[in-house]
């Protein structure tokens, strides 16, 4: 069956002026152009929409999309496969997220009472949504799906008293590296010190550490703009000061 852009986008419940863009960008192009000038999509180009749909729903840039799915080695029934263990993923974090909303409802109209942990593992749940949505597919091709995976478990399973003492932790490297940018000095006693807590960290959050995963995540630091406007959001140049404390730490840079 064939479809015009205003009878596809009926189908998909999205605009015509989205189906448009897409064509104008390349990621989705209509099968031919009529005789009257009108787009005109296939059974192809109809699967090639939900699979665009799809990566939409997971928050998938469209530059991504199109380089997934031009990509010669695309295969849809993985994709597919793929595309279900992640909805499933994400139907059981909504879930849980509304079950905690419906709970802190009840609680509001004096219905029930929400334990401290019920409160924590909502929380929990939030940071690594959060996290997920942020960079949830960087992340991934670059440290793996199972490191990934197994790093969320972690956060699951963390204590309120291991929270109480990664909050504290991060407090401290805040700090500490404040004093070590204002020494100037990467490989003086106090970089290296934060580097150290900087380790520290980290693992409460990684499963398993390594010199060179340690130095990979310093250099992001530098290469990704949003966890350089973190660090250089007081003094610019703070990111770049811990990279080369950490290098130097984990040794991959010599003093």
């Amino acid at each position: 069956m064939e479809y015009t852009v205003q009878k596809l986008g009926n189908l998909a419940s999205i605009s015509t002026r989205t189906l448009r863009y897409y064509d104008e960008i390349g990621i989705l192009k209509p099968a031919r152009i009529n005789s009257s000038g009108y787009r005109i999509y296939g059974e192809k180009e109809v699967d090639m929409l939900q699979q665009i749909l799809f990566f939409r729903e997971l928050d998938v840039s469209l530059d991504s999309i199109k380089e997934i799915l031009t990509n010669p080695s695309f295969n849809k029934a993985n994709a597919l496969r793929e595309h279900r263990e992640k909805l499933l993923k994400k139907r059981n974090q909504l879930d849980t997220l509304i079950a905690n909303v419906d709970k802190t409802l009840a609680i509001t109209g004096g219905e029930i009472k929400m334990s401290d942990k019920e409160k924590f593992e909502g929380f929990k749940k939030t940071i690594i949504d959060n996290n997920e949505k942020k960079y949830g597919k960087e992340i991934r091709e670059k440290y793996g799906k199972d490191t990934i995976e197994k790093s969320n478990e972690k956060i699951m399973n963390m204590t309120e008293k291991q929270y109480d003492e990664v909050t504290q932790l991060e407090e401290q490297v805040t700090t500490s590296l404040a004093k070590a940018f204002e020494n100037g000095d990467p490989a003086s006693d106090i970089a290296q010190k934060t580097a150290d807590l900087h380790k520290k960290w980290l693992l409460y959050y990684w499963s398993d550490y390594s010199k060179e995963a340690h130095a990979g995540i310093a250099q992001t630091y530098v290469d990704d703009i949003r966890f350089t406007a973190y660090y250089d959001k007081n003094q610019p140049g703070t990111a770049a000061f811990l990279r080369d404390a950490i290098l130097i730490y984990t040794g991959m840079r010599k003093q």
